[in-house]
């Protein structure tokens, strides 16, 4: 089977829609499949091409067997939803372009969390004829209305029309959590094109190390008790509240043990570093991005991985990628996030649920973590069992299954 695959994000970008993105794609060429992405150059989040890349009309590589054919774009940081959304308009032509050129296609899919991809995965498949999957990974409208980017009601319901006719027009629908998936029923989509595919966690990469000691040391930590943030820092993540729940186990409680990582980039990152200076925290390391091959160090040295969204309904329907990386690491979860995640870490025994944007809780919980090395074991031990129900070799081919039946 030849796939072609529409994504804005792939490796060497290390967000979670080029790692999901091409662990599958990786899996699909190790059982005897073709496959194509059509991309562009790497530049997220900074906006900064990658070393080695540049932002031409055509180019083609080849990662691990996987056709990868990137087009030019207008290439901006993850700051401004216009500028974003400029950008993502770019990407959109030149990836129906060169997808027109791609030869003897079995299967045409387009992965969110922008939309251009699916809608430009669409356009190619009608046409080549060929049936379109719409893996959906972020509702937009909902998205836009939970993080007050949009307030113009009569857009966001444009929409949400806009984005139920896609839903309608693509012959398979892959969602990464039984909650999108209920919405979509609920909006008039047949259950049965409509198939629940979480993310993932790469077990080769992601599994139980020893802390890496001299990255603690480089960091001055190798003392302390270390929680940390692995992740983008936007609108939606609220990590202001972690900022709070700092300056109380800092002033409140007067506790020096514990060391608090924010290891990302994103459009909220220059405000929450001016908010730390402004709370003089001197338990907050801001750390930038890291390359993906090194970023398993940083995992490892963490003793809790906080997951953090804001408080809002929509956010109850997703599962945060960070929580698969984590089980893998075997790190105990500090879970900020209630709805189908909660029930993932309740269920599993994976570490503490706490309310979002609750900074109390949040303190109280760190440092109650931080003097129970008990309760750090048990929940270790318990993210390692779990890992293996959300290994990413499993779910592509699980994905596959979905394709094949097109």
């Amino acid at each position: 089977m030849h796939i072609l695959f529409f994504t804005q994000h792939f490796p060497p970008e290390s967000n979670a829609p080029a790692s999901r993105t091409f662990d599958h794609c990786k899996q699909w060429i190790a059982k005897g499949h073709q496959v194509t992405v059509i991309t562009c150059a790497p530049n997220h989040p900074k906006g900064i091409l990658f070393k080695g890349y540049k932002n031409r009309l055509w180019q083609s590589e080849d990662i691990n067997g996987i056709r990868v054919i990137r087009i030019w774009c207008v290439i901006t940081p993850n700051k401004g939803f216009f500028k974003r959304i400029f950008g993502y308009m770019t990407f959109f032509p030149g990836s129906i372009l060169a997808g027109l050129f791609i030869r003897k296609v079995d299967v045409v899919v387009g992965t969110s969390p922008q939309i251009f991809s699916p809608i430009a995965a669409g356009i190619v498949s009608f046409f080549k004829r060929t049936p379109w999957v719409f893996e959906l990974r972020d509702i937009l409208s909902e998205s836009l209305l939970a993080t007050n980017l949009v307030q113009n009601k009569f857009l966001l319901r444009l929409l949400k029309y806009f984005e139920v006719f896609l839903y309608k027009r693509a012959d398979a629908m892959v969602v990464v959590t039984n909650g999108f998936k209920n919405i979509l029923i609920n909006q008039g989509i047949q259950p049965k094109k409509v198939y629940v595919i979480t993310n993932g966690v790469d077990l080769e990469k992601f599994k139980p190390i020893p802390k890496n000691r001299s990255l603690m040391e480089s960091l001055n930590i190798e003392n302390s008790f270390i929680a940390g943030y692995i992740g983008t820092h936007g609108l939606a993540h609220g990590l202001d509240s972690i900022l709070y729940a700092a300056e109380l186990i800092q002033n409140k409680y007067k506790n020096n043990n514990i060391k608090i990582i924010l290891l990302g980039d994103g459009a909220n990152k220059e405000s929450l570093i001016d908010l730390s200076n402004k709370l003089n925290l001197k338990n907050v390391l801001f750390l930038d991005l890291v390359p993906r091959h090194k970023i398993h160090l940083y995992w490892s040295i963490l003793d809790v991985s906080i997951i953090h969204l804001k408080k809002t309904n929509i956010f109850d329907t997703y599962i945060p990628s960070k929580i698969f990386e984590a089980m893998g690491m075997g790190i105990p979860l500090l879970h900020c996030v209630s709805g189908e995640s909660a029930d993932i870490v309740k269920l599993n025994n994976l570490g503490c649920i706490v309310e979002s944007e609750n900074a109390e809780d949040i303190a109280s919980s760190l440092i109650d973590l931080s003097q129970n090395n008990h309760k750090i074991e048990t929940y270790r031990t318990a993210n390692i069992a779990a890992s293996s129900k959300f290994s990413r070799v499993n779910l592509a081919n699980k994905m596959m299954d979905v394709l094949e039946k097109l």
